[in-house]
């Protein structure tokens, strides 16, 4: 039998779901939370090891010797040193696309939030400033229709089409940039050029994945060139934005609002330059977290992992 260590099972499975399908599989041993200096010391006797956040680096694989899969709970897998792992002869998997409905609803809800600031206005109301109005209606911030605004996507797959659809549901105009338009065409959307994108658009949403080519390339210059009412999104990767230039873009009011549910850090130290910005909504990376969608994640790595251990190993990423 095998022994199946889990590194940190408790983002995952705080107590709401059930470890069952991984047991019938081996013996499994699940902490909560591992740091990297623990790792080896956990994963010692395991042939398999399963992590989210965990760092599997090239010295910690190399210092498991039993090591023969590394089952990544999560789509991005820069947590795991793929070249040592390969080298190894180690199979690393991840789960695609089990989250694309939640994060297209979060990307909405930042949205609906900026046009309609639905949490301040109802703090108001329980404070009393309705009971005490002279009006029948009082509202502290513009708001905004997204019928006929313009949506601009930054990659469209998966999780960029399903916003996409939200977008065209709304009644709102989508343009996208993405480098397969060929292949990704999609009825409703015109692709443009970057620039085209940020310059035209009344909501930028950010989906897609970080690489060190477009690390921070929303910066100063891209964020100047958009509308002053303008929004921006990211529910992709943190690193994706200059986080000193959004809070300087906010401050001095060059946008409007933006909305993110990652950091370029996470947690985030409190010097992060968006705590604290105006009109800048933080979610603590929550968009992959609805019980529907950790259900599919955790049965999606019990079927990588059954499909591994029958000799036919599914969503390989070093192969």
């Amino acid at each position: 039998m095998k022994h199946i260590v889990v590194l940190d099972g408790y983002a995952l499975n705080p107590g709401d779901l059930s470890w069952d399908g991984l047991e019938a599989l081996g013996k499994v041993t699940v902490y909560d939370r591992t740091p990297e200096s623990l790792v080896v010391e956990r994963s010692k006797d395991a042939e398999i090891v399963l992590t989210n956040k965990s760092i599997l680096s090239a010295a910690s694989i190399a210092a498991l010797p039993k090591l023969e899969y590394i089952g990544v709970i999560a789509t991005g897998y820069n947590v795991v040193d793929i070249a040592a792992a390969k080298e190894r002869g180690i199979t690393v998997t991840n789960v695609p696309a089990y989250s694309t409905a939640a994060v297209a609803q979060l990307t909405f809800a930042l949205i609906l939030e900026l046009c309609h600031h639905v949490g301040a206005h109802s703090e108001a109301v329980h404070e009393g400033r309705w009971s005490s109005s002279k009006d029948f209606s009082f509202w502290d911030f513009p708001l905004v229709e997204l019928a006929g605004k313009v949506l601009g996507i930054v990659g469209l797959g998966q999780i960029g089409q399903a916003v996409a659809r939200i977008g065209l549901a709304f009644g709102m105009k989508v343009i996208a940039h993405h480098k397969h338009p060929e292949r990704d065409k999609m009825d409703g959307v015109s692709f443009v050029d970057l620039a085209t994108c940020f310059r035209e658009a009344d909501v930028v949403s950010l989906h897609t994945p970080m690489s060190a080519a477009n690390k921070e390339f929303v910066n100063a210059a891209l964020l100047g060139t958009m509308k002053p009412g303008a929004f921006l999104i990211n529910t992709s990767r943190g690193g994706l934005i200059n986080e000193a230039d959004l809070a300087a873009a906010l401050r001095s009011g060059r946008i409007a609002g933006a909305g993110v549910d990652v950091l370029s850090s996470e947690p985030p130290p409190a010097s992060n330059p968006l705590l604290g910005a105006p009109n800048m909504l933080i979610t603590p990376h929550i968009a992959w977290a609805t019980a529907a969608a950790r259900g599919r994640l955790l049965s999606a790595v019990v079927a990588n992992l059954d499909a591994f251990l029958s000799g036919r190993s599914i969503n390989v990423v070093n192969s």
